[in-house]
């Protein structure tokens, strides 16, 4: 391991919040994801110094450099009804973004931090568990490309920003997400799950992003088409003649 993001070095900078600290491991999502289903308090940390199989959000893979990047997973207990599960993905970028963004950088709905060209900075991946009433538990995977020692003091800044973003009005999170997105206002072709030649898809103009945080596509027969984040496989440039989608997970809305 790593000294900076060691037992010690993690004790410090997160000043008692509960965390395991690996030198290697297969992912930090799925140890958190077992921590979490058996009682693992909100804010709960893991990080590992290499990952052997990361992976973000739909399981698209990462890699995490051993010494240069920084990896974890964050444990959530939010109380959301498990019609905005998708939420988190809002506050989640704003919260990193507050921490690792520049001025040029640009939020890349649902899940990334870009620099002005384009490059990723950061990603994020969540795991939701719905139960019959409200989210039960979430856990949000990190993956900093570069990120300098001390890791650690970064670390407890990106959770404690995340943590700060999820208490804020939904209005206000809203607001800063608008401002900063760098898909807003794009032309974009969502491709829904599951992935395949023929697949869902929804093309058009990105106007919005909701309380529940579904990206409002508008489509060029004047449809405004919400695709919320679980449901989402690929998002990228709008492709020319791309069929619309009547795939139920998306709903038309009208606000």
């Amino acid at each position: 391991m790593t000294g900076d993001l060691d037992d010690s070095a993690l004790l410090e900078a997160l000043s008692g919040r509960p965390a395991r600290s690996y030198p290697a491991l297969l992912s930090t999502e799925a140890d958190a994801m077992a921590w979490a289903r058996s009682g693992a308090p909100a804010g709960a940390v893991v990080v590992a110094d290499y990952q052997a199989s990361p992976r973000g959000r739909a399981g698209l893979p990462w890699r995490v450099t051993p010494g240069e990047g920084l990896g974890f997973s964050l444990v959530l207990r939010p109380e959301l009804p498990p019609e905005r599960e998708g939420w988190c993905y809002v506050v989640a970028s704003v919260g990193l973004d507050d921490v690792v963004g520049g001025e040029a950088d640009r939020l890349r709905w649902p899940d990334g931090v870009e620099d002005a060209a384009g490059t990723k900075v950061a990603d994020l991946g969540l795991h939701v568990q719905l139960g019959p009433a409200s989210t039960d538990w979430v856990t949000v995977t990190v993956l900093v490309a570069v990120a300098a020692p001390p890791r650690a003091a970064l670390l407890a800044r990106i959770v404690d920003a995340i943590e700060e973003r999820l208490g804020e009005p939904a209005a206000q999170v809203l607001e800063a997400y608008r401002r900063r997105s760098g898909t807003l206002g794009t032309a974009v072709c969502a491709r829904l799950i599951p992935l395949g030649p023929g697949g869902p898809q929804v093309s058009g103009r990105a106007v919005d992003v909701l309380e529940d945080g579904a990206l409002v596509i508008l489509t060029a027969r004047g449809n405004r088409v919400a695709v919320r984040p679980q449901n989402l496989g690929l998002l990228g440039p709008e492709e020319p003649d791309a069929p619309e989608s009547d795939w139920p997970a998306s709903e038309s809305v009208t606000s």
